[in-house]
């Protein structure tokens, strides 16, 4: 099973600001101080990409070729920029104005400490990151440019990391550009949040959303070779605890199980998708509703995916794979499913029917079973039954069509294990204490008009999230530990303005 690393070939250009005034000597030192800088920071091993410095910027036909070679090299993914000396905004603009490549301006400086008894003029020349800084902010800010900003001395361990987080999230938004999702069929009938416009999430985010026929997945499962499908059940053995009556009894449920993922994988990667959404109404002649390989498809595969017809939420959790790609813990489908308002015991139940993923880290090896399911009208489906492990700020996040935009709506949770067995629960299941508070927390998810169904994300955190909303110029409202229902509503009152002119200037 391989989830292709998302990073590999794709780089960060590094573009650092000054201009002729000093002389030949200064900028020869700029450029040395550079490279030292940008080596400094690839070799932290944070940073899941190569940082490639460019030739020192001078001039405005620089800056221009700069961002405009920046926009055109596919595997360039983000530009950050560094003012080493005072660079003149007014040579930025037009460079800036053709840029399509996420930014981040970086406010550094080579020096860590003022050198107190041997500061002069020169050193204040040369050294004026501070100074150029601003100047490069204030024509970022007239120009309504969106960047992410990171301060501190580069040799500063939260420096690399933010930028980390960054270059993650610009992964995150490159997947999104490249992205296609193969929908089985259509969404659930009568059901409203798994709605939305393809036509304007390939406007906004770049992604294609298609629909094949469900006979096409079913002509793919027909030609799945046996050998493949051996080698997937093997892979269950060796990572799952598999019920007996699976190897014996029922092995043949277990053979479909198999052979309908090697199907959907197979359809996949035939057209070049990486999300994919079916529905229990539209099976066509699949003897099952899809259950383990659908929960593989982000553990194993690193795909997106989410149930009837959703799919909005299987490309955030496809973007969340992509961004948290390396790091401890994954993402899955999930969806609420029950409350517990023991006072001092809140918490929210998020579960499915069958496909919440592994990949968001299980508290123990999961089971493989066989279990009746009460619809669809198939036979009884394989699963994978596990409890997620407990993780510290979590993110729950989903995506709403609201009419003009899409919102995006992200609560941090904490997961924490059950207060009892859930023996008698034949699915996948997690437990979290919602931030602020359970009360607190759903009545401004009701407020926002969020998604019963959410990507849940325990590898990538709220601020690469808040990073990948910036770079794809989307709302996105955050409940938190600071969060009050109060201010919450009037976040959303303003945001509803600004997000309604916007749309309409």
């Amino acid at each position: 099973m391989t989830f292709e690393n998302p990073f590999e070939g794709k780089t960060i250009w590094f573009g650092v600001g000054s201009q002729d005034l000093y002389g030949e000597e200064a900028l020869r030192q700029v450029a040395e101080q550079s490279t030292k800088i940008v080596d400094a920071l690839n070799a932290t091993g944070k940073i899941p990409v190569k940082l490639v410095l460019k030739p020192t910027l001078k001039s405005s036909d620089g800056v221009k070729e700069f961002m405009t070679e920046a926009s055109a090299d596919p595997s360039c993914i983000g530009v950050i920029a560094w003012m080493h000396t005072f660079s003149p905004a007014k040579m930025w603009i037009r460079g800036l104005q053709v840029l399509t490549k996420p930014l981040l301006q970086l406010n550094t400086q080579f020096h860590k400490e003022i050198p107190w008894d041997t500061i002069d003029m020169d050193f204040m020349n040369l050294n004026q990151s501070a100074h150029g800084d601003r100047e490069f902010g204030y024509i970022l800010t007239r120009l309504g440019i969106p960047r992410k900003i990171v301060v501190g001395h580069y040799t500063d361990p939260e420096v690399a990391e933010r930028i980390a987080t960054w270059v993650r999230a610009c992964a995150g938004w490159n997947e999104a550009q490249n992205m296609r999702v193969m929908r089985w069929g259509d969404n659930m009938r009568n059901v409203a949040v798994t709605e939305g416009d393809k036509t304007e999430v390939e406007r906004v985010f770049g992604t294609q959303v298609n629909t094949w026929a469900v006979n096409e997945l079913c002509g793919y499962y027909d030609k799945v070779k046996d050998d493949q499908v051996k080698a997937i059940i093997e892979d269950y053995k060796a990572k799952y605890d598999v019920a007996p009556e699976l190897l014996d009894a029922r092995y043949e449920e277990l053979f479909i199980a198999a052979k309908e993922e090697a199907a959907m994988v197979n359809m996949m990667k035939d057209n070049g998708a990486t999300a994919a959404v079916d529905n229990f109404e539209d099976l066509g002649t699949l003897p099952q509703l899809p259950g383990v390989g659908a929960q593989r498809l982000p553990s194993e595969y690193g795909y997106g995916f989410s149930a009837e017809g959703d799919w909005k939420t299987s490309v955030l959790v496809r973007i969340a794979s992509v961004m948290g790609y390396g790091l401890e813990g994954g993402s899955s489908l999930m969806e609420d499913y029950s409350y517990n308002f023991v006072p001092g015991h809140e918490m929210d139940m998020g579960s499915h029917m069958l496909e919440v993923s592994p990949s968001v880290g299980t508290i123990a090896k999961p089971k493989l079973e066989i279990h009746p399911l009460g619809i669809g009208n198939k036979s009884d489906p394989v699963r994978l039954v596990f409890t997620v492990a407990p993780h510290k700020a979590a993110t729950v996040i989903s995506m709403a069509d609201m009419r003009e935009r899409f919102r995006l709506l992200m609560d941090v949770v904490d997961v924490v294990e059950p207060e009892g067995s859930l023996k008698a629960l034949p699915c996948a299941r997690g437990l979290w204490q919602p931030r602020p508070s359970l009360k607190s927390a759903a009545e401004c998810w009701l407020r926002a008009g969020g998604s019963h169904h959410t990507c849940m994300t325990t590898s990538f955190g709220r601020e690469g999230w808040e990073d990948f909303a910036r770079i794809a110029g989307v709302e996105l409202a955050t409940i938190d530990e600071n969060t009050t229902p109060r201010d919450f509503e009037r976040e959303l009152e303003l945001s509803e303005m600004y997000h309604r002119l916007d749309n309409h200037c």
